[in-house]
C-alpha cells in the first residue's frame, strides 16, 4: 500500500505527544490584543488538548 501524504498545513498547527494525544495552540491570538483582558490574553498563551470529536480527524491528517 502507497505511503499516506502529511497533511502540512495540519502539520504546522499540531502537536503528538507521547501517549498519542494531540496538542494544540488557542486562537484569536494574533491581533487586536487592546480589546482583550490581561487574563484572556494569558490564558490563549497555553496549548491544549484537541477535543475528542475533532480528533480523528486530525489524526487522519498526521499519519506518522
Amino acid at each position: 500500500m502507497a505511503k499516506l501524504k502529511t497533511h502540512r498545513g495540519a502539520a504546522k498547527r499540531f502537536r503528538k505527544t507521547a501517549t498519542g494525544k494531540v496538542k494544540r495552540n488557542k486562537a484569536y491570538k494574533s491581533h487586536i490584543m487592546t480589546g482583550k483582558s490581561s487574563k484572556r490574553t494569558r490564558s490563549l498563551r497555553k496549548s491544549v488538548l484537541v477535543d475528542k470529536t475533532n480528533l480523528d480527524a486530525v489524526k487522519k491528517m498526521l499519519p506518522y
